[in-house]
C-alpha cells in the first residue's frame, strides 16, 4: 500500500517510521502481487472472448450474470467494464510506485489522469450494471457495491481538486483512499479465499446471501480502507507504539493478501485459462 505516502516524513525519521515504512512497502508488494495475477487472468479470459466477440465465452466462468443472448446493450458494457478493469489494475499499482513519481513526473501525471478517468467509468458503469442491468444476488450486495462506486466517485474527486490545486502531500493521501476503494472488488476475492481456507466456507451462502457474504459486501471496501487510514494517521502523528503496530497490522495484512492470492489464482483463476 506504500511507501506511496511520504507526506509525512521528515529529515529524521520518527521512531517506528523505518519499521511503519518496510512494513508499507512489503504490503504494497503482496497486493501488487495478487493483482498481477488478477490481471493475467482478466488478460488470459476475457480479453481474448471480448475482442473476438465470442461473448459467450465468458459463461464458462460462473457469474452473477455475464453473456445473456439477446441483450446487446448490457453485453457490450460487460466486456468494456471487465477490459477497463485491467487497466485501473496495472495503472493503480504503476501510481503508487515513489521512483516514477519522482523521476519521471510526466507519466505520473497522464497515468494519473487516465487512472481516474477509468475509475469514474468502472464506479458509474458498476452502478448500471447492477441497478440497471440487475447484476446482483442479493439487496445487500448490491448496496455494498453502490456504496463502494460511491466512495471511488468521492476520493476521486478529492484527488483530483488535491492535484490541481498542487497540494501534493493531500493528493497522495486522496490516492490512496482512491487506489483502496477501487480494488474493493479484488479484495473481496482474496477475502473470500483466505475464509475459503480458513474456516472451510463457514456462513457463505449459494446465493451470496450468508453471514460472511453480506459481512463481505461492505467489508471489502471498509476494512482496507481502515487500514489505509491507520497507516497514513501513524506515519502522520502516530506515537512510536502506533507505528509499529499499524507496522504488525500492514505485515499481517501482506501475509493474509498473499495467502488469498494464491488461493484465488489455483481455485477461482487459473482453472479458466
Amino acid at each position: 500500500m506504500a511507501t506511496i505516502d511520504a507526506s509525512f516524513a521528515t529529515t529524521r525519521p520518527a521512531r517506528g517510521a523505518d519499521w511503519l515504512g518496510r512494513a508499507a512497502t512489503f504490503c504494497y508488494l503482496a497486493i501488487a502481487a495478487g493483482q498481477l495475477l488478477f490481471t493475467a487472468f482478466i488478460l488470459l479470459f476475457y480479453y481474448p472472448s471480448s475482442l473476438s466477440g465470442d461473448f459467450a465465452a465468458w459463461n464458462a466462468k460462473p457469474l452473477i450474470k455475464g453473456f445473456v443472448p439477446g441483450d446487446t446493450a448490457g453485453n457490450l458494457f460487460f466486456a468494456v467494464h471487465v477490459l477497463m478493469a485491467a487497466v485501473i489494475t496495472l495503472g493503480g499499482l504503476v501510481q503508487l510506485i515513489p521512483a516514477i513519481r519522482g523521476r519521471w513526473p510526466a507519466v505520473h501525471r497522464w497515468n494519473g489522469r487516465l487512472y481516474l478517468i477509468s475509475a469514474l467509468a468502472l464506479a458509474l458503469g458498476g452502478l448500471w450494471l447492477t441497478w440497471g442491468r440487475g447484476t446482483w444476488l442479493n439487496l445487500t450486495g448490491a448496496v455494498g457495491i453502490t456504496l463502494d462506486a460511491l466512495l471511488i466517485l468521492t476520493f476521486a474527486a478529492l484527488a483530483w481538486r488535491a492535484a490541481r490545486a498542487r497540494r501534493f502531500a493531500e493528493h497522495r493521501r486522496w490516492a490512496i483512499r482512491l487506489f483502496v476503494v477501487a480494488s474493493a472488488v479484488w479484495f473481496m476475492r482474496v477475502g473470500y479465499m483466505v475464509w475459503g481456507l480458513a474456516t472451510g466456507g463457514a456462513g457463505i451462502g449459494k446465493a451470496m446471501d450468508g453471514p460472511f457474504d453480506l459481512f463481505l459486501a461492505f467489508a471489502n471496501s471498509l476494512l482496507p480502507l481502515a487500514v489505509a487510514e491507520l497507516y497514513l494517521r501513524a506515519g502522520a502523528h502516530g506515537t512510536p507504539l502506533a507505528r509499529r503496530s499499524t507496522a504488525a497490522l500492514l505485515g499481517l495484512s501482506g501475509l493474509i493478501i498473499l495467502a488469498g492470492s494464491a488461493g484465488a489464482w489455483m481455485m477461482m483463476w487459473s482453472p479458466y485459462i
